[in-house]
């Protein structure tokens, strides 16, 4: 069988990995059919710390096709561009398959793109909902799976939310390969990541943000609120680490508000980090502020607890599990939200650690 998987975002490189990981095992151990697959990037994260350093330092096979669809204008302009260059690889190809993760420009102009050529999609992290159309990762999710031919859902509310929207046919749990990638590379960080000692930091005494949500980021007002709240708990003692995602810099900029910031040096704004060491900042933080969904679900992996900055999350067992809580993006609500302790709970749906197996057994039989 031959597949091509489509990525070009962090989430997904990640995820990729873990799957790429278990058709090596499964094209080693399996008497069936071999499984060949080529990756094709999007380009779409573009800045080098958040996409070359992830294939070398996560294993990923290097990719057949690298597209540069990446910082080229709206999003319109974005996934037409990757549509024209997807779908000549695919007709170059022709694979069997195409895989697609999440919710990205990537996702829905890979499925595009096959379905238009007749190539059966599978969609890793089905089902999702934020139920926020405003947002663009919640059209390019709903769309996806509307598209896809078999649907891997990382959660229980995942399959209820399919079946809402009427669709039913090859719809499997298979937990979540999030928690695969935290159990494989949690032990890795620990034994090479050397950011703690490079940021000078103390177990739990540091507060670690993530902004990059286009809601957040692209509206002067919500994004200034953020930035006060990071400057009002931040303290010489439990600084904010901020690892700066590229759109974050360029309105950082545009608002100005790289002054506010410069006056408070708690707040310490640093250069992506690679995955691995973005796992040790996640496992040794004492709380994550984050906008993004897998930020929200590594915190729980690695038992740290999280403030989500928005209204909605698509990851709901980890508000009802106590982990989690939404704190939008007001100022004085975010710092309302630091201090209401919570009883917390483990959350089994996410299965064992061997949801890419799970994945590539459902693909082959």
């Amino acid at each position: 069988m031959k597949i091509v998987t489509i990525i070009g975002a962090r989430p997904q490189f990640i995820k990729a990995a873990m799957i790429s990981r278990a058709i090596i095992e499964h094209n080693r151990h399996s008497e069936g059919e071999r499984i060949e697959e080529k990756i094709l990037h999007t380009g779409q994260h573009y800045d080098r710390n958040m996409s070359e350093i992830f294939f070398n330092r996560l294993g990923i096979p290097q990719p057949t096709w690298k597209l540069h669809c990446g910082g080229i204008g709206s999003h319109a302009k974005m996934t037409a561009q990757m549509l024209v260059e997807i779908e000549k690889a695919l007709l170059e190809s022709m694979p069997d398959r195409v895989l697609v993760y999440g919710d990205t420009n990537s996702t829905l102009s890979g499925a595009l793109a096959a379905t238009q050529l007749h190539i059966p999609v599978a969609h890793v992290e089905a089902g999702l909902r934020s139920f926020n159309r405003k947002m663009p990762e919640e059209i390019n999710r709903v769309l996806t799976d509307h598209i896809a031919d078999h649907l891997f859902c990382p959660t229980y509310a995942a399959i209820r939310n399919l079946r809402d929207e009427g669709i039913t046919r090859n719809v499997f749990h298979s937990g979540d390969v999030m928690y695969d990638a935290a159990l494989t590379f949690g032990k890795v960080a620990e034994e090479q990541s050397a950011i703690m000692s490079t940021l000078r930091l103390n177990r739990r005494s540091f507060y670690l943000c993530t902004v990059h949500r286009a809601e957040n980021t692209d509206d002067k007002d919500r994004l200034t609120q953020i930035v006060h709240a990071l400057t009002e708990i931040a303290t010489p003692d439990k600084p904010v680490i901020w690892p700066l995602h590229p759109r974050t810099e360029l309105y950082l900029d545009t608002y100005r508000l790289r002054e506010t910031l410069a006056s408070h040096p708690a707040v310490r704004i640093i250069d992506p980090v690679d995955y691995i060491d973005m796992v040790m900042l996640e496992k040794e933080a004492a709380t994550i502020l984050t906008d993004s969904g897998g930020v929200q679900k590594e915190a729980y992996f690695h038992r740290t607890p999280c403030i989500t900055l928005r209204e909605e999350t698509e990851w709901t067992e980890t508000i009802e599990a106590g982990w989690n809580r939404l704190a939008g993006y007001k100022t004085g609500k975010i710092i309302q939200s630091l201090h209401i302790e919570s009883e917390r709970r483990e959350i089994e749906e996410y299965g064992d650690g061997h949801a890419a197996e799970k994945i590539i057994k459902a693909l082959c039989s």
